[in-house]
């Protein structure tokens, strides 16, 4: 079943992850974006939990977790080929002091394949790791100053694999190549003596094509404290790297349609931004660890925690200065869990599925007019059995807030609804006989 649904749903989100405006967050406007990856539909069902890991879901924030226990229902011979893939759809509520607005995006997450080796694992997708979507308006007295509008993001392919080192123990390193470019524009509204609006507008566009290299290097540790609990932890951690932006600016004069809104060009020049040295700059990507624990029964239940701490102080943009916003750290904190009423169930479908709930707290880094950009969400979903019996079909709530309405900035009320397939299957069997 995997092998038929690959290669169509590998060539489907690699034409979305050009086309797709992944966000429709003010917050986008700042730095390269706002941060996409949060991990599978599992994993934001759960407050955005990533330390649980076993051998039948895929886990994109811990490399250490391509490898794991064989099967016993293969005779511990074994352990299956994962496929996973999601999607989401966010709504958001934007309030600020002079009303409010609706936005919404619907949009692919990620798409990996994880393949066992004995007591290797190895792993490789797609996901988008940043998206820009915003538009804009800076007003005086309800008159239009400045209007600002974004598109694009940084995507992100990724190479990895895990190692066992005991039964307890594993390890693994993830290669990413990030990728993708960041568009934006600024008209500037003029007006006569009599504020009646001009004819003409000044239009300043940006384009930023970025690309680069980074690692990601997990540990995962899990013991039984007794019979009945199991001890997990996991500890990743990113090293800070840089991603190359080849950068384009050019101003034009416009008009501007009244009724549909739409700019037509009059005429345009392109800045020479090698004069300044600010055709090819380099970005800072920051450092990022995280580190968590939890205790549960196997294939029963299971609660944990997770602490993120990211660098974003060390962020830079020498391309884009905004007067008014500055990065300092990010943190994040996560608790959650699941609970499977009888996975082994022959008389109940709805005692095999997998109920998760969990909430988050996070700075992201970010900070506008002096006020920190916190955000709060609480999620719910369920894992679907289908197919065989370590198949599912995931789907995810989360409802929360970013931002504040303090010093005329933005609150956003979002609810997003993910959904993922987690598929499985038996590719490499060995022959009992000859």
């Amino acid at each position: 079943m995997i092998k038929k649904l690959l290669i169509v749903l590998v060539a489907s989100f690699a034409i979305q992850a050009y086309a797709q405006e992944g966000t429709a967050s003010p917050y986008s406007f700042y730095g390269i974006g706002s941060l996409k990856f949060k991990g599978t539909v599992e994993n934001r069902s759960m407050g955005g939990l990533s330390i649980y890991t076993d051998s039948v879901h895929v886990n994109l924030r811990n490399p250490a977790a391509y490898v794991g226990s064989n099967l016993k229902v293969w005779n511990e011979t074994n352990r299956p080929v994962k496929f996973s893939v999601g999607a989401s759809h966010n709504s958001i509520n934007l309030e600020a002091n002079s009303g409010e607005a609706e936005v919404s995006s619907t949009t692919f997450d990620y798409i990996a394949l994880s393949l066992p080796v004995g007591k290797f694992g190895f792993g490789f997708g797609l996901v988008p790791y940043t998206s820009v979507g915003y538009k804009l308006e800076d007003t005086e007295e309800d008159v239009i100053q400045n209007r600002y509008t974004g598109e694009g993001g940084v995507n992100r392919a990724f190479f990895g694999f895990g190692y066992q080192i005991t039964p307890k123990l594993s390890a693994g390193i993830d290669f990413n190549y990030n990728f993708g470019n960041i568009q934006n524009s600024v008209v500037e509204f003029l007006y006569d003596a009599d504020g009646n609006i001009v004819q003409y507008q000044t239009r300043e566009n940006n384009r930023s094509d970025l690309s680069g290299l980074n690692i990601n290097l997990g540990l995962t540790y899990k013991t039984m404290l007794n019979e009945k609990l199991e001890l997990q932890t996991g500890l990743t951690y990113s090293p800070k790297s840089n991603l190359s932006s080849v950068n384009e600016r050019s101003f034009a004069t416009i008009v501007i349609n009244s009724l549909t809104g739409q700019e037509f060009v009059v005429n345009e020049f392109v800045a020479d931004l090698g004069a300044s040295g600010l055709d090819n700059t380099d970005l800072t990507l920051p450092s990022r660890l995280s580190f968590g624990a939890g205790i549960g029964a196997p294939r029963k239940w299971f609660v944990g925690a997770e602490y993120t701490l990211q660098n974003t102080s060390e962020f830079s943009n020498p391309i884009v200065s905004i007067e008014n916003a500055n990065f300092v750290n990010a943190s994040n904190v996560s608790v959650g869990g699941f609970y499977i009423p009888d996975y082994n169930s022959f008389s109940s479908y709805w005692k095999r599925v997998t109920y998760r709930a969990g909430f988050h707290f996070e700075n992201t880094g970010l900070e506008v007019n002096s006020e920190t950009i916190n955000e709060f969400g609480m999620s719910f979903g369920v894992g679907l059995p289908v197919g065989n019996v370590f198949s599912n079909a995931n789907v995810g709530f989360e409802f929360g807030r970013r931002g504040t309405i303090n010093q005329n900035l933005i609150q956003e009320n979002f609810i997003n609804v993910n959904i993922s397939l987690s598929l499985n299957d038996r590719w490499f069997e060995k022959r009992k006989y000859n």
